[in-house]
């Protein structure tokens, strides 16, 4: 008979109790970070610079009309188009696009839609004055054209 008795090993048990809030923690992280895709862009962006800018107050009275070369060529040609909420339209479409913008604000906040127009540099003015002229149309006055400081451009 043995004198001395045989000690019981330790638990085998791992202890989640702190599981749950790791993973609480990892996810309140994620949804924090994480940044909903807005547009793709089915047109080239090579955005004009300038020298003085000012910054938009209240973002969620923008919408963004893009206008340059289609990414897909073979596709849509080669003459610049008009990209707006994933989708390609017609100078003629921008009416009802403008009018689809108003309806998902208040209706204290129509009059202050702005349109962000995101032009690429090599686009002819002919395309942007029939989006300015269907612009006019739609009442929508407040336009701002989109560019880049001078110094954070890479070419």
């Amino acid at each position: 008979m043995s004198k001395f008795k045989k000690k019981t090993s330790a638990s085998q048990d791992i202890p989640t109790s702190a599981l749950p809030d790791i993973i609480f923690m990892l996810l309140f992280f994620f949804m924090v970070t994480t940044v909903l895709r807005e547009t793709d862009l089915l047109v080239l962006q090579r955005i004009p610079q300038a020298e003085q800018l000012s910054k938009i107050e209240k973002k969620s009275l923008v919408s963004y009309i893009y206008i340059g070369k289609p990414k897909e060529i073979e596709r849509y040609g080669s003459e610049p188009k008009i990209q707006v909420n994933d989708v390609l339209i017609e100078p003629e479409g921008i009416v009802q696009f403008v009018n689809q913008e108003k309806d998902k604000l208040s209706e204290a906040e129509r009059d202050q839609i702005t349109m962000a127009m995101k032009v690429d540099r090599e686009a002819k003015m002919g395309i942007v004055s029939d989006v300015q002229q269907e612009l006019r149309n739609a009442n929508a006055l407040k336009v701002l054209y989109t560019t880049t400081p001078e110094a954070n451009v890479q070419l």
